[in-house]
């Protein structure tokens, strides 16, 4: 008799506790997506702002939309400084957070090239917006990469294509000097295959000179460069590195107006202290950074005006509208994964990557996100992790950056066979096998 009280009793607590357990809400759905900064060391004046982008975006998608289809974005921002034992880590750390993470922008070449081997095994996605490895584009290899609009090669070619428009077609570059100063690390080596298929093909001489991390000490380059009298710089650099190059410009007698640098030199960050020493500048964006658009207003509306922006100064700067783009590529790589897999729940890093895959970002679906003025569309496929490398130049008047030249788009009948070629070596020295797209 009394063991068959116990017995009531225990089923009674069972009951008791299903009741409570069925009463209390069901934990709100979240998605977790990794922020791998670097606020320190010598590329921080481009980092600050970029990292407070990305993390600005995500505050705004939940603070307006509620997260992703009701589903909550969480992140976590982990300090690498640019070294990429350190982006190494965070991305080991990071991985397996939150049911796995949605995807890294490793905001570096190098930590990029260290996680790349790393994310088939993992199945994690690596998304590197404007950077990464250019060979990267061709998703039948790559499958796990996406350097979504547009990657080093497509920016070096554009840069040789707007040279060629001021000197009259790309015949008059024949015999012309074009120098590279780079900072000497896989970041800085990347543009270097496509300008010297381009030298090859145009007739033109590629002068190249590694500088030294972190770039502080430029005078030896910009002395050589004083005696080579090339016809155009471009400027592969990045934080302290930019300033530095551009007060030896000025120092040799170099003009402003004759430098090219890439979007990660072209930041207001860069030149502002410079003021008229950097007049004339020249830069590559992938966004038109001479717009504002509704996303700004939103942010302003939903986080700034409510004490919960990340960096008030950096709002509105090409730094920051970039990382802004790049958590908008992300969040959208989500939502399209919803779309399949199922709105309102979490995604899986591979049905994460399955969305990243078949982006669709139409200018009425940038329209609607608020970036319709700001950016060109989208569009990826199994082959094509890019979906698209639409970019401009921007010059410094001395106060601000203004657009000084149409849209442009690489040459695909030069850079798509670099691509294929060169992800074919990797496949090969990988001991992989390339899908069937």
């Amino acid at each position: 008799m009394e063991m068959k009280q116990k017995l009531i009793r225990a089923a009674a607590a069972l009951a008791a506790t299903g009741a409570l357990g069925a009463a209390l809400p069901a934990l709100a759905a979240e998605q977790f997506i990794p922020l791998l900064a670097y606020r320190t060391g010598s590329f921080a004046p481009l980092g600050i702002p970029w990292a407070d982008g990305k993390m600005d975006y995500l505050k705004l998608v939940n603070a307006r939309d509620g997260g992703i289809n009701g589903v909550k974005i969480t992140y976590e921002e982990c300090e690498t400084a640019y070294a990429t034992d350190r982006g190494v880590e965070c991305y080991e750390r990071l991985k397996t957070r939150g049911g796995g993470a949605s995807g890294f922008d490793t905001q570096s070449t190098g930590i990029t090239f260290a996680v790349t081997d790393k994310a088939p095994l993992d199945k994690v996605p690596v998304v590197t917006p404007g950077y990464g490895l250019s060979q990267s584009a061709d998703g039948s290899v790559f499958e796990w990469n996406f350097p979504l609009g547009g990657t080093y090669w497509t920016a070096a070619d554009v840069m040789i294509q707007d040279i060629a428009r001021k000197e009259g077609g790309f015949d008059n570059l024949k015999g012309k000097k074009i120098a590279l100063v780079y900072h000497d690390s896989p970041y800085g080596k990347e543009p270097i295959p496509l300008l010297q298929a381009r030298a090859k093909k145009h007739g033109f001489e590629l002068l190249m000179y590694p500088v030294t991390a972190p770039g502080v000490e430029q005078k030896s380059t910009w002395l050589q460069i004083r005696q080579s009298r090339p016809a155009y710089v471009l400027l592969w650099s990045a934080g302290i590195m930019t300033p530095t190059a551009i007060r030896e410009a000025q120092a040799s007698g170099y003009p402003r107006d004759k430098m090219y640098a890439i979007w990660w030199a072209g930041s207001e960050g860069d030149v502002r202290d410079l003021g008229a020493v950097a007049k004339g500048y020249n830069a590559i964006t992938i966004h038109n950074s001479a717009s504002r658009d509704k996303v700004h207003e939103d942010l302003k509306t939903h986080v700034y005006d409510k004490g919960q922006g990340t960096g008030p100064s950096s709002v509105g700067t090409i730094a920051h509208t970039r990382g802004m783009i790049i958590s908008m590529l992300q969040v959208e790589g989500i939502r399209a994964a919803q779309e399949k897999f199922g709105k309102g729940k979490p995604m899986t890093p591979e049905q994460v990557r399955w969305g990243l895959e078949n982006l669709n970002l139409t200018q009425e679906r940038l329209n609607e996100l608020g970036f319709g003025e700001i950016m060109r569309p989208i569009q990826t496929s199994c082959r094509d992790h890019m979906g698209g490398d639409w970019a401009r130049i921007v010059q410094w008047d001395g106060a601000r950056f203004e657009v000084v030249s149409d849209w442009y788009q690489s040459d695909k009948e030069l850079i798509d066979p670099m691509v294929k070629e060169l992800a074919a070596r990797y496949a090969k020295e990988k001991g992989t096998t390339p899908r069937d797209c």
